[in-house]
């Protein structure tokens, strides 16, 4: 049956399709390596029905993430989308797993903290085979909003008590607790900051950061250049300050962040030579962030919380890198 399905899919299915390319550029026993253990089955089996194959159904989650598609959408994907079948070997309709078991698995993986370790895999599979250079010359760093899942207003839920003959208000708080409000330009936004470093040859995410969307971004670059192997990093005027010019310094890291005006000093010359240099190398990062929000979706969160939301960005990063990769493929 199997060989059948196998044989009749190739032909309907390109072979330049995506899906089908990143099985093959992919080593998922690597993979497979990484989600030993997700299952407690796989630790101590005392008998019962054996869990879902943990490489098809992280594949599943990366699809569900990569076409930003609910659980109950990627349910339906899985039995009816050659490509999807083939890509997860969810061959079989019986097979396929239902919506609250591709959420509870997701969960697992976040859980286990396996969003980040599969997002260093991946990019470390990219590396030895050449597609994503390992000592590219900087990184370059940012961070875009992300609208928050939940309603961001407080709400007065009004009970009339007749009894008592009174009005009893009650103040409903956001399910969102972590999110916070943030003003940029004329506009405000309910939701996260999500902070990323990327290579500045290519344009590959590195790292990943989520905080509350009135975090400054001028606290977060220690976090960002954490275990950097680059030579310089670039960063706009957020970043300014001389505590992270030092931290640069300290690390022996060249100093690509953009100078700021202040009260009573203007720009030297030579400064805004510096910044307009910097910002003609700013436009990778812009590029991945116009990616992320075009392609995979990823203006609005899907899940609340700021642990799930990160998790979300590591999913869609691993989409966005292995969908550069495959590009780069088609190029060479």
């Amino acid at each position: 049956m199997s060989s059948f399905f196998s044989y009749s899919a190739d032909l309907r299915i390109k072979k330049s399709n995506t899906l089908l390319k990143l099985n093959k550029l992919i080593d998922w026993t690597l993979i497979e390596k990484r989600l030993k253990g997700i299952y407690k089955k796989d630790i101590e089996d005392k008998g019962g029905e054996r869990p879902y194959d943990p490489i098809k159904m992280f594949k599943s989650i990366l699809l569900g993430q990569w076409y930003s598609l609910s659980d109950p959408a990627l349910e339906e994907a899985l039995s009816l989308r050659l490509d999807f079948m083939m890509f997860t070997g969810f061959e079989l309709l019986e097979d396929c797993p239902d919506e609250t078991t591709l959420c509870r698995f997701r969960n697992r993986l976040i859980k286990n903290r396996l969003d980040k370790k599969l997002f260093l895999e991946i990019n470390s599979q990219l590396e030895k085979i050449g597609l994503k250079v390992k000592n590219s010359t900087g990184a370059i760093l940012d961070a875009t909003i992300i609208e928050s899942a939940a309603r961001p207003k407080r709400q007065l839920e009004i009970e009339e008590d007749r009894n008592e003959k009174e009005t009893i208000v009650t103040k409903i708080e956001s399910k969102d607790p972590d999110s916070r409000w943030l003003k940029k330009g004329p506009k405000f936004h309910f939701g996260y900051k999500g902070f990323v470093s990327v290579d500045s040859d290519h344009g590959y995410i590195n790292k990943i950061h989520v905080t509350s969307a009135n975090v400054a971004e001028v606290n977060q670059l220690e976090k960002l250049i954490d275990g950097i192997d680059k030579s310089r990093v670039y960063a706009d005027k957020g970043y300014t300050s001389e505590k992270n010019r030092s931290l640069l310094k300290k690390k022996k890291l060249k100093d690509g962040i953009m100078h700021k005006s202040s009260k009573g000093k203007q720009l030297s010359k030579w400064e805004k030579l510096k910044n307009r240099l910097i910002s003609k190398k700013r436009y990778i990062v812009e590029r991945a962030f116009g990616t992320l929000k075009r392609n995979f979706k990823f203006r609005r969160s899907c899940y609340i919380g700021n642990e799930k939301v990160e998790a979300q960005f590591y999913f869609k990063a691993m989409c966005f890198n292995l969908l550069k990769a495959s590009n780069q493929m088609q190029l060479t």
